[in-house]
This record gives structure tokens, sequence and C-alpha cells, in this order.
């Protein structure tokens, strides 16, 4: 299958009333366990990257990768660079062969992050590149400010007009969420979640997924939420199975066989996400 863009599968996704899981990942395996996973369950799904990984294995590697295993995959697999903070960050992307960046100008004022986001929309939009957006501005779960003060969550007007000026094609929002474990349980602005689909046209994004209450989630589905961004939970599956393998008498010390022994409990993870966001039992 073609290698999908982002914003087909975000725009089908708000028609078909899904969420489609966008699972941050880190190397070859992690990718495969997500495509996998998808194929299983018959739905789209988004891989996407954090530029801080750069450290650990290169981004153009990474983008290479994943396209090649979306190209070969039988349903639709978008490929993303997430939470580019920078132009040379997100112009970068594009470079790197990312189908799809986002640009993260949510901590600048209002026209600041307009300006920003539409130089990156400019560029993109020569090589056919989708770009993802923040407005308000999603923090730290660490930090209760983050969570609650509501000075951050996004304002429907506001998206209105950053939509109309900057021409992103999807649009990452406040409203409660935030990044990490959370010291608290968090509780989404449902309404809000509701305002600003009724006055934006383009899909909307959750980011900080990991740990949000399942009804919340389902909830923000039916509201029509289309992209759910997931890395804490995936990391942590991926940590927690293979501590219980090397913790149990049958471990050899092999560390191949344990990079094939996590992958079910891995895909599994993805699955019941997957399900989560598919409350309407939508199947290709």
């Amino acid at each position: 299958m073609p290698k999908a863009k982002v914003k087909d599968i975000l725009t089908y996704a708000t028609e078909n009333r899904f969420g489609v899981a966008a699972i941050n990942t880190l190397n070859v395996e992690t990718v495969k366990y997500v495509i996998e996973a998808a194929e299983r369950e018959r739905v789209p799904i988004i891989v996407q990257f954090y530029p801080g990984f750069s450290d650990y294995t290169d981004l153009k590697h990474l983008a290479f990768a994943a396209c090649d295993m979306a190209e070969k995959a039988s349903i639709p697999v978008g490929v993303h660079l997430d939470h580019s903070v920078t132009y040379e960050i997100a112009v970068g992307g594009i470079r790197d062969g990312f189908p799809s960046v986002m640009i993260d100008g949510s901590t600048k004022p209002f026209q600041e992050n307009v300006e920003l986001t539409k130089n990156v929309v400019r560029v993109a939009k020569v090589f056919g590149i989708d770009v993802e957006a923040e407005l308000g501005h999603v923090g730290n779960g660490d930090n209760i400010d983050a969570i609650d003060n509501m000075n951050y969550y996004t304002k429907v007007e506001d998206a209105v007009r950053f939509v109309e000026q900057t021409g992103c094609d999807s649009l990452a929002i406040a409203v409660g969420n935030a990044h990490g474990p959370y010291v608290k349980t968090p509780n989404l602005d449902l309404e809000r979640i509701h305002a600003i689909r009724k006055k934006v046209n383009i899909p909307l994004v959750l980011h900080g997924c990991s740990d949000i209450p399942e009804e919340q989630i389902k909830e923000a589905v039916n509201l029509g939420m289309s992209k759910f961004n997931i890395a804490t939970e995936y990391f942590r599956t991926m940590y927690q199975s293979i501590e219980k393998r090397i913790n149990s008498q049958e471990f050899e010390g092999n560390g191949v066989k344990l990079m094939y022994d996590i992958k079910e409990e891995m895909i599994d993870f993805v699955i019941q996400k997957i399900r989560l966001l598919n409350p309407n039992k939508y199947s290709m």
C-alpha cells in the first residue's frame, strides 16, 4: 500500500468517528510492533518520532525505515515527526524524509506562533508535507499547574483565527492534557473540545494521552478528536516487559531473544489502545 498522508488518515477518521493512535517510537522494533497491531485490527495508524531521540538514532534513518515499512503495510500507516520546537527542526524533518511534521510554537505569543507556523507551512506545501501545529500549551504532567491552569487551554476564537491564518493541516489543542506521567488524574475539558470541533474544520489532536481515564478518551473520540498521541505508556510497556523477562528464572542473557519475547506484549498494548479509540467499531 502506498505510504498514506497523515492529513488524509485524520480526515477519514473524523468522518468515520474513530480516533487514530499516534504512537511514539524509537527504533525499528517499536515501529514494527505498532504497524503489526494495526494490521491485526484493520485500522489506520500513525508512527511518530520525537526529535529529542536524534541522539539515539539519526532521524533520517528512522524516517527511511518507517516510510519503507509503511509502504509495505496492508493498512494506511502515517509517518510523523512530533514536537519540532523550531523552524530548523521542522524543516530538517522535511529534509530527512518525514511526510508529516509538527511545528510547536505553543510557548510563544499568539502572533509569533502564527508566523512560525506559517513559515513552516510555506516550505512544507512545496514538498507536499502535512503540518500539525499547537495552540494553547500542553505542558508536563508532573506539574499540577500545567494540568489545571485554564490560561494554558486553547480558546475557541483563537483556534479559528489560528487555522485561518496559518493553513496548518491539523491542530493540537490544550484541554487539561499534559505530557508524560500525571501527578493527578486529568479531567479533560470536554465542552471545550466540542466547542472547538464545531468551529474548526481541520482534524484535532490530543497530546499526552497516556493514563487519561478511558471514558474521557472515548468521549473525546465521539466529540471529534482525531489523533491521539501515546508515548509514555508504550515505552513503559516496553520497559516492564523487558524487566519481567530479565528477572525471570528462564532468562538466558540472550539480548536478541529478549527483543523477540517482548513483541506480543507490545503489540497487545497497541491493540488495546486502538480498540479504545474505536468505540464505534470501525474496520476497513
